[in-house]
């Protein structure tokens, strides 16, 4: 029996919003969000005290500037080291990286240099208890030139690096604006899958009717595998933050019925 756990990203949910952090944050708990994404460190004690997790935070950024180029490791490395110290201390499950753009490199170049620049990381974060996440994001809209921009591609990047201490984070988001296929695709790989976001498809807006995912067939898909891991809600809402969670999160709640 699956038993999601459901998460917020700050930046999506307060986007274009003035809040007041603590006071948002406890409403978002009150909603029924058990952790919420990528937090502002200075808001991690907030979090605590509103009784959510902090799940994931950012390991390095620019987004474009990633491992699938040998030169960025030494530099890269050490910032997502510092990632996942941070992480560890402040009780952060999981640390987001990124391939960067393509730039004209080819995929199998790619792909190995990701797995050598990776694979000592996941160790890393592996021995502190965080998992590193590596994230599809689409090419064709947000980020245009990214290389991790399909699942297939990220799978055999995780599969290359071969240990606990690294995952796909799927985007639906992304992935639907990429190749489609939800279902299929997340039956084939949720092994390698670590995290999964949720948001409407074109437009990254509510998961409602106005949308192109069929959200109550993911979620029943997800609930039938077995996955337990958490439901990241990365979506910006159209209008009150609240009622756009709990209706987000009705989707899974109907498939655990």
């Amino acid at each position: 029996m699956s038993a999601f756990r459901h998460a917020f990203a700050w930046w999506a949910f307060t986007a274009g919003r003035q809040v007041d952090g603590p006071a948002f944050l406890r409403e978002m708990a009150a909603a029924g969000a058990q952790g919420v994404e990528m937090l502002p460190e200075a808001l991690w004690p907030a979090a605590r005290a509103a009784g959510l997790q902090i799940v994931t935070l950012t390991g390095h950024q620019p987004l474009e500037v990633g491992f699938n180029d040998r030169a960025n490791h030494p530099a890269l490395s050490e910032v997502v080291r510092r990632s996942i110290a941070s992480a560890a201390a402040g009780g952060v499950e999981k640390v987001i990286v990124f391939s960067g753009n393509r730039e004209g490199r080819g995929d199998e170049a790619a792909i190995a240099a990701m797995i050598e620049g990776l694979a000592p990381l996941a160790e890393t974060a592996s021995a502190a208890g965080v998992m590193l996440l590596l994230e599809l994001l689409n090419s064709k809209v947000d980020h245009p030139d990214q290389h991790c921009d399909h699942t297939a591609w990220g799978a055999r990047v995780v599969d290359g690096v071969n240990s606990p201490g690294l995952r796909l984070l799927y985007d639906a988001y992304h992935m639907q604006l990429m190749e489609g296929d939800l279902l299929r695709t997340l039956r084939a790989h949720l092994p390698l899958i670590g995290h999964i976001h949720t948001g409407g498809a074109p437009g990254r807006r509510d998961l409602d009717d106005r949308q192109e995912i069929h959200w109550p067939a993911v979620a029943g898909l997800l609930r039938h595998l077995g996955y337990d891991g958490w439901i990241g809600h990365e979506f910006i809402p159209r209008h009150d933050p609240e009622a756009a969670l709990r209706q987000a999160m009705g989707h899974f709640a109907a498939a655990e019925a």
